[in-house]
């Protein structure tokens, strides 16, 4: 049977949060504790106080400014309304408290699923990594065949195994992508999981580099070129992508976005949405 490519504009509807069809999960489930992205502590399960009876942020259009950056940070990956709309057939924790504890439990482990469903795509939509499209493909399908299990299926999977037997996939994916453009001297000087904290790495020519990992954190990256770069599992926080160019960096998602400092110059691959709270 032929094999339908893949790419991320494919699956970017089932991979982006879609919070009419969700019940406020990442708002009830989730803990949180005071501190410069939070304006209080929540502990898991309890509903947070701005959260109305429609499931739906009373204060959104002010959440920075009322001391909630995490929350515009946060991203679901698709699993909340796959949650709620697919696991539970559409039921909610509140009019329903059979079924609380279990989605609650559940909906954390599906954004983990979600998230990876996210890495697949993004790898088998390179051109540059056909000769793994099949093994991509079939891993794509497994895992999302376990976004569909039944809530204690889901609860007893081994998440640390799954992501391992699919980190050495997507290394190989990131080596196809990353030789086919040849890295500068600034990129060869990155080793995966680097400590960039505060680093001025403004103007570089990083195409090609690979920081998975990598912490980012507060880094100068404006107008820096990051194509072809792998940036799994990077730590963007208050990262200044002003100007950067990321059309093409690999594995980089929303939640990275989310987490950094961007403007209108800022060059962004079409699977991600430009943050309504970067400068314009």
């Amino acid at each position: 049977m032929e094999l339908i490519p893949l790419t991320p504009v494919d699956r970017r509807e089932n991979l982006r949060a879609d919070c009419s069809r969700c019940v406020g999960l990442c708002c009830v489930a989730l803990a949180f504790a005071r501190s410069a992205d939070f304006a209080f502590t929540k502990d898991a399960g309890e509903p947070c106080v701005n959260l109305d009876d429609d499931y739906r942020c009373v204060i959104h259009p002010e959440l920075r400014s009322r001391g909630f950056k995490g929350c515009t940070v946060f991203d679901c990956f698709g699993a909340g309304q796959k949650v709620t709309q697919h696991t539970f057939d559409g039921a909610s924790w509140r009019d329903d408290p059979r079924v609380r504890e279990s989605m609650f439990a559940v909906f954390p482990l599906v954004r983990q699923l979600q998230e990876m469903l996210w890495y697949l795509a993004d790898a088998a939509g390179r051109p540059e990594a056909e000769p793994l499209r099949s093994e991509l493909e079939r891993a794509y399908r497994e895992t999302e065949a376990l976004t569909a299990a039944a809530p204690d299926d889901i609860r007893a999977l081994d998440l640390d195994a799954l992501r391992e037997a699919l980190s050495g996939m997507l290394g190989r994916a990131s080596e196809l992508v990353r030789a086919a453009t040849p890295a500068s001297p600034a990129a060869q000087r990155i080793e995966p999981g680097a400590d960039l904290m505060g680093a001025d790495l403004a103007g570089q020519d990083l195409r090609g580099a690979n920081l998975r990992g990598a912490w980012l954190i507060a880094a100068d990256l404006r107008s820096s070129d990051l194509s072809n770069a792998d940036v799994l599992g990077a730590d963007f926080r208050d990262a200044e992508l002003g100007g950067a160019l990321l059309e093409s960096t690999l594995y980089l998602t929303q939640f990275q976005v989310n987490a950094a400092t961007g403007d209108d110059t800022t060059m962004l691959p079409d699977s991600v949405t430009r943050p309504t709270h970067w400068r314009r």
